[in-house]
């Protein structure tokens, strides 16, 4: 007796189809799992017989062979239990309609229970993608595999559920609510919460006008975390293919749950200092995604950046430049987007009092070299605007004025975005930190006298050519901000003066 069962794969962001074979044979009683399946996989095997025995179903007394398809994939993840469990029951005649139409995921609990998965949102759109008409997946991930209409999802609580539906008993409807993508972004913060520190709010603005990286240098209190955990507040919302793209990446790392049904806020991650290179990268036996990726069209913010690893820091080096992170691992090679917008928050030494205007740095001239060495100059040169936090006055802090709310702020970014997106149609560029150095030649055109001003400062700085580049693609985003065409000297000099910290912080010069 045999039998064959649409099923679907998936490693790191790549998904495949998957097809599950049954062949019941005479002789000793045996149950083998073919197909490179990993140990959680070879565990379908007591799932399913247990559950087929509790369901008071016939668990076949022969040799039961169950090849999973194509046999050169490592095969992952519990999902495989519900379509190995449809193929014994199929092969063994207990499962009457025709099933060719059906491709099924899912984990099985001892009883009969169908639990939720990893993934399920990547592989319901392969579904699609391979001219499956309905995909079976497990009630808990009944949201998540909504958003796709090309295919009817068919959510399940037990495999009762899946046998009356597939022998005409009693048909499940399809799921699908396209309305779960176009929430409203909810945030409990703003940045009227936040008192003075203009000139770091006109930086934060060009950051989310531009895309751009930046690193926050301050003392202990001024405000550098409260102004990063505001940044999402000011961004342009999420294309759909950037939500869709965004809640894949989640499902793959299970953290779906705390999510909902889709990703509908740009993500902010704020890892601890103490995390390791491979948990900000991927990782693991299943080659996960990691920080950098979980916070994919998102922020990354790297409070006290200083005290991270050097590893963790230098493997920053890869995502920033091309915006994916490739990890190789022996089970394989994955490769994770990374379209991150990378905030720092460091202290100006060890103390954290260096330029402080009332409290004196205790600090030794080594110890502060000591600290501001934890950065490298090629991670430095990789993040596009420097701010300057300074401490916030009595004054400030204690008046009652109006402070300007992140969506005026917001305002005024997402005009610059739309110029942006008017100039780079058709391109695969979103914003002007990605520009390549074609297009930053192409669009960022200076005046005369711009051009003057920033020969004259790169060769008095020893700028390098990235900092040139980068320069030159904060000045635009500048003139867009200003709505202006080209770029001219007060857009250049406001660029030039975000790349100007490394200079007294690095060189200790006061």
């Amino acid at each position: 007796m045999y039998a064959r069962v649409k099923s679907l794969g998936i490693f790191g962001l790549d998904t495949f189809g998957v097809t599950v074979e049954c062949d019941i044979s005479q002789g000793l009683p045996r149950f083998d799992l073919v197909g490179l399946p990993d140990a959680v996989v070879k565990e379908s095997r007591e799932r399913v017989r247990a559950s087929i025995k509790n369901c008071h179903l016939e668990f076949p007394v022969s040799r039961i062979t169950v090849n999973i398809a194509p046999a050169d994939i490592k095969k992952e993840g519990s999902l495989y239990d519900l379509p190995v469990f449809i193929s014994i029951l199929k092969a063994t005649n207990q499962l009457k309609g025709n099933i060719d139409d059906y491709a099924f995921i899912g984990e099985l609990s001892l009883d009969g229970e169908i639990r939720g998965i990893n993934g399920v949102l990547p592989m319901v759109m392969r579904a699609g993608e391979l001219g499956i008409k309905s995909v079976f997946i497990p009630k808990e991930n009944e949201l998540e595999g909504s958003i796709i209409g090309n295919v009817d999802v068919l959510p399940v609580k037990n495999i009762f559920e899946v046998m009356r539906h597939i022998s005409g008993e009693m048909k499940i409807m399809p799921c699908y609510n396209p309305r779960v993508t176009s929430l409203e972004r909810n945030y409990n913060v703003d940045f009227s919460d936040v008192k003075g520190q203009a000139e770091a709010k006109r930086a934060l603005e060009i950051v989310a006008a531009g895309g751009h990286n930046c690193i926050m240098i301050g003392p202990p209190g001024a405000g550098k975390s409260m102004l990063a955990k505001r940044l999402p507040t000011i961004l342009p919302d999420m294309s759909f293919e950037e939500k869709l793209e965004t809640t894949k990446i989640y499902s793959i790392a299970g953290k779906m749950a705390e999510q909902g049904a889709i990703i509908n806020e740009r993500p902010f991650r704020s890892p601890h200092h103490t995390v390791s290179a491979n948990a900000l990268t991927g990782g693991g036996a299943n080659i996960k995604p990691g920080e950098i990726s979980l916070a994919h069209n998102g922020v990354m913010f790297m409070d006290e950046f200083p005290e991270f690893d050097r590893r963790a820091k230098e493997s920053l080096r890869q995502p920033l430049e091309d915006g994916i992170v490739n990890i190789s691992r022996a089970s394989g090679s994955v490769t994770y987007p990374s379209d991150i917008m990378l905030v720092c928050a460091m202290n100006p030494c060890a103390c954290g009092f260096f330029g402080h205007p009332t409290k004196e740095c205790t600090c030794t001239d080594a110890s502060k070299k000591r600290y501001m060495d934890k950065i490298s100059g090629p991670i430095l040169d990789r993040i596009d605007i420097h701010i300057e936090v300074a401490p916030v006055e009595y004054e400030q802090l204690s008046s009652r004025a109006k402070e300007e709310s992140s969506a005026e702020i917001r305002a005024r970014v997402d005009k610059a975005r739309k110029i942006q997106q008017k100039r780079f149609e058709g391109t695969g560029i979103s914003c002007n930190a990605k520009m390549t150095a074609r297009m930053t030649k192409e669009y960022c055109v200076l005046s005369y006298e711009a051009n003057a001003l920033l020969k004259m400062s790169f060769e008095r700085l020893g700028l390098s050519a990235r900092a040139y580049d980068k320069i030159l693609r904060i000045a635009r985003t500048i003139a867009d901000l200003e709505e202006c065409e080209s770029i001219d000297v007060p857009h250049i000099a406001e660029a030039l003066q975000y790349r100007s910290l490394d200079r007294k912080y690095w060189n200790n010069e006061v």
